[in-house]
């Protein structure tokens, strides 16, 4: 048996043994140890830095909230809406997506000067663990960007509450429950290096979608302004085009000395996987349906898309 595997719960079922009754009925235990066993490894690996920022920790927070965020909008919430009518909710909705449009300017900003327009060189940038001011503008911002992924797990909670369960897809859900829990493990181990590009990208994208929608929250007095709303889409797909070839180039350097390759791969694989999600998407509702591209919807303005994963 090989030593990685000795450790762990797999490598039990390496032989006849492992189907033993004595064997399976170890086996819980075992698994249980190698959860702790990687939670504490993973722990020892925490920026000092971070740990005193609000939701920073310990993942049991976090995870409440996502765990708690995925059950109202798949159970909850449908349910409590079944025999209510809908919210309107435009108020709301205007000062909301305004509000984000704000948040998600500053962060960009914030990202910028923090070592993207300085310091960086927009290749092999590695995490900067020192004390020295721009280091910790950079542990802020990045604590800031997790942070704006929460709030904006209200996005599922409009749908809910207006009756347009037709947006809550997979991708959706996916995006605003499982990329912020893999977030916050970035943010704590690595705030900062080659791997903020994408979320430097990604605010700057929220930045024009959530415009976009507050315009739209303003109803028709705004209309004239969103003839730019079928270019959405093309947006949200340059952006994972701009963040896989950027951390894409990590695997071409013949010395990178990035602290932890896995939040590279990590990266590369969600950059990839949400570029073919949305291609396909676009095929099937733009190019097949012979269709204009027409933004998502989130405040009830007119549209054809059903996918907001960003």
């Amino acid at each position: 048996m090989r030593k990685w595997q000795a450790g762990w719960p797999w490598g039990l079922l390496s032989s006849p043994a492992a189907f033993k009754p004595s064997t399976a009925a170890c086996l819980a235990p075992h698994w249980m140890e190698a959860v702790v066993n990687l939670y504490q490894s993973m722990a020892k690996l925490g920026d000092p830095r971070i740990l005193g920022y609000p939701l920073m920790g310990s993942p049991l927070l976090m995870t409440s909230i996502l765990l708690t965020y995925v059950y109202f909008v798949l159970s909850l919430g449908p349910r409590i809406m079944a025999n209510r009518k809908p919210f309107q909710l435009r108020g709301f909705m205007v000062v909301y997506n305004f509000s984000l449009v704000a948040l998600s300017l500053y962060i960009v900003y914030e990202f910028l000067m923090s070592g993207w327009l300085s310091s960086y060189t927009w290749r092999c940038d590695p995490v900067d663990f020192s004390n020295n001011p721009e280091a910790l503008r950079m542990v802020r911002v990045a604590w800031l960007f997790l942070f704006s992924k929460f709030i904006e797990l209200m996005d599922t909670v409009i749908f809910i509450l207006r009756k347009k369960d037709g947006q809550v897809t997979f991708l959706h859900v996916f995006h605003h429950s499982v990329l912020p829990w893999s977030w916050w493990w970035g943010v704590r181990i690595a705030p900062g290096g080659m791997g903020s590009f994408h979320a430097m990208i990604n605010s700057s994208v929220h930045v024009i979608m959530y415009l976009y929608y507050g315009l739209s929250a303003l109803g028709p007095v705004a209309q004239p302004y969103l003839w730019w709303k079928k270019h959405m889409t093309a947006i949200q797909l340059i952006q994972f085009v701009l963040v896989s070839l950027h951390i894409s180039q990590y695997y071409f350097m013949p010395n990178c000395n990035y602290q932890y390759p896995v939040i590279i791969h990590l990266i590369w694989m969600y950059g990839t996987i949400f570029f073919v999600l949305f291609s396909n998407f676009w095929y099937h509702s733009y190019t097949k349906g012979k269709r204009l591209p027409r933004a998502v919807q989130q405040n009830g303005a007119p549209g054809t898309a059903k996918v907001k994963a960003n």
